[in-house]
């Protein structure tokens, strides 16, 4: 890499952490393109430079801890050895990525990241469909070996996920004061028993 690119790529990752830390402080709301790049040390220009738009940036933003966190539920199904100790993984590891990391877990739960989900969706899936195939793949081996219920992908995605986002987002708001351990332990059976044959 170049030093120009070097100098980029320093740029890119100093607004992205930057837009992390406004997120987290202000909110919504207080993402601007002055708020953005006092804190990333950057120019107005960088930010259109490399992203367009604040939009653009916060998108990246968006994909870039969906990415780490599909990353992370990729390598916990690969080392699990059963559907069910790979349901188990899932919740573990999700509820896991909420508490390392709840500043970019507000902002992946945020009504932001829903406007844009629904707006983008099929951008969205198409950014990351690298690491949505090993998932994907995963749950058509464990129907086909009849291991897991013959329901459809979405469903199926829907029953693991939907009930862990849910207590994910009552976590995050302080809603929900679960041990997040135990929780894991409990939804893990729970969703296990709704995918069994």
């Amino acid at each position: 890499m170049s030093p120009k690119q070097l100098r980029g790529a320093e740029t890119v990752d100093r607004l992205l952490d930057a837009a992390l830390r406004v997120y987290a402080d202000a909110g919504e709301q207080g993402i601007t393109v002055s708020s953005l790049t006092r804190t990333g040390g950057a120019s107005p220009g960088s930010l259109y430079h490399h992203f367009g738009s604040v939009d653009g940036l916060m998108q990246a933003l968006l994909l870039r801890w969906l990415g780490r966190l599909l990353d992370e539920l990729t390598a916990a199904l690969e080392r699990s050895r059963t559907p069910r100790t790979g349901i188990r993984a899932v919740v573990e590891t999700y509820l896991r990525f909420i508490r390392e990391h709840p500043d970019a877990s507000r902002l992946l739960h945020s009504s932001y990241a829903d406007r844009v989900g629904m707006a983008q969706a099929r951008q969205l899936r198409d950014a990351q469909e690298a690491r949505l195939s090993p998932l994907t793949e995963w749950m058509r081996q464990h129907v086909e070996s009849g291991a897991i219920a013959p329901l459809p992908a979405p469903l199926i995605e829907a029953l693991v996920l939907g009930p862990v986002v849910g207590l994910a987002r009552g976590w995050l708001a302080g809603t929900h004061e679960s041990d997040l351990d135990h929780a894991a332990r409990v939804l893990s059976e729970r969703i296990w028993r709704s995918l069994e044959p």
